[in-house]
């Protein structure tokens, strides 16, 4: 075995004799070892980090100097809960020393109502930091593929003089081309109707706030405010938990608006839905996105009742499990199946593939179709589970 292997595999193993590969490590690995036995050394730690905030710093900073930023993350969502540090963190000092994420995002959202307000600023400016980034993420391919599909469902065969689309009219039509005449004679013209300018689509986010929504939740709010700053759409952005937050009038700032979530709450669908009902102004022009591991504790069969309502009025509708990269996660497998018997597409969505999906919304294509062909697994309807 290579010297690195075993390196390697001693750092794995954690040292000390029950290691069995008699590799000695360098005063660098020593290090790297010390703070992975801090996290995952189990009974041999003792007292770990404790409740030192200067330790829990340090140790912040150690392993941003010794691991990757992937690696980073990770560590540092394991020393949530292995270590206790959600009360450490909201300390300025170690703020400043964590990595910025979207799970830490999360994470200082649920202890919003917790944090000191010594550590607010810091905790905003943290926020800020993730939301910048995605935003700069997320934005361009969001615009692209939603004013692009906006377009096309706007596009109508019987355009005004003013309205139509020469160069797709010309492509359209290259087969009738009068070589004696050296010109096209169209006998289809492609334009773009009127009412593009104005409102043409409602989007409304409907969001589950319990904590295992917590990454979704994140995304979605930067989400909105992109879908906020296009014209052509009307977004609207609903949290929930047993109380409704009408998050709507902050999508100017989506860190204000994230700061308006309370992440940790029981569920309410039902009641969720039914003020989501009273805010659409035209269903058939509505694509309404529920992002909730449908563990209802409200009325479960009016909340089905309601989604039912609004298929039949020619919503489009579209239940997102997780709205993040981490996959699904546990959600009510009953209430799934009852969705997509009601015609509700329901699945997990990472954050690159959202945009499509709403570029597909607004075409009113198959979503389940546009699912498949993405390879995204589907609830199966009740008579099919």
């Amino acid at each position: 075995m290579s010297d690195d292997r075993l390196r390697r595999w001693r750092l794995i193993l954690g040292g000390g004799d029950a290691d069995g590969t008699g590799e000695e490590l360098s005063d660098a690995d020593r290090k790297r070892d010390g703070t992975l036995e801090a996290l995952y050394g189990g009974e041999k730690r003792g007292g770990g980090l404790g409740g030192s905030s200067p330790r829990v710093a340090r140790w912040l900073g150690d392993i941003r100097g010794y691991f990757p930023a992937s690696v980073v993350r990770v560590m540092q969502r394991d020393a949530m809960d292995r270590l206790g540090l959600r009360q450490l963190l909201l300390e300025p000092e170690l703020l400043e020393s964590a990595q910025p994420d979207v799970h830490l995002v999360g994470t200082l959202l649920s202890l919003n109502q917790a944090i000191p307000e010594r550590s607010r600023q810091t905790a905003r400016a943290v926020v800020r930091q993730v939301v910048d980034e995605l935003e700069r993420k997320l934005t361009q391919p969001t615009r692209q593929a939603v004013t692009g599909a906006l377009h096309r469902a706007g596009r109508t065969s019987r355009p005004r003089a003013g309205d139509i689309d020469w160069n797709r009219t010309i492509l359209a039509n290259l087969r009738h081309y009068q070589p004696a005449h050296r010109t096209v004679v169209p006998e289809r013209l492609v334009g773009y109707g009127r009412r593009l300018p104005q409102v043409s689509r409602e989007v409304v986010l409907c969001l589950d706030q319990s904590g295992s929504m917590a990454a979704s939740v994140v995304y979605a709010g930067v989400f909105g405010a992109v879908l906020a700053s296009i014209r052509s759409l009307r977004t609207q952005v609903i949290a929930f938990d047993t109380e409704i937050a009408d998050l709507t009038d902050a999508l100017s700032d989506p860190v204000e608006l994230l700061f308006g979530v309370q992440l940790g709450g029981g569920t309410d669908i039902n009641a969720a839905l039914a003020y989501c009902q009273s805010r659409i102004t035209n269903p058939r022009d509505t694509i309404f996105v529920l992002i909730s591991d449908l563990y209802e504790g409200g009325d479960n069969d009016e909340m089905l009742r309601r989604v039912q309502a609004m298929v039949a009025a020619e919503m489009q509708v579209v239940c997102l499990l997780a709205l993040s990269d981490d996959g699904a996660p546990a959600y009510d497998h009953d209430n799934a199946a009852a969705l997509a018997t009601l015609g509700v597409p329901t699945f997990a969505c990472t954050p690159d593939r959202f945009p499509d999906l709403l570029a597909a919304a607004i075409q009113r294509d198959d979503l389940a179709g546009w699912a498949g062909a993405h390879d995204i697994p589907l609830a199966a309807p009740a008579d099919e589970t």
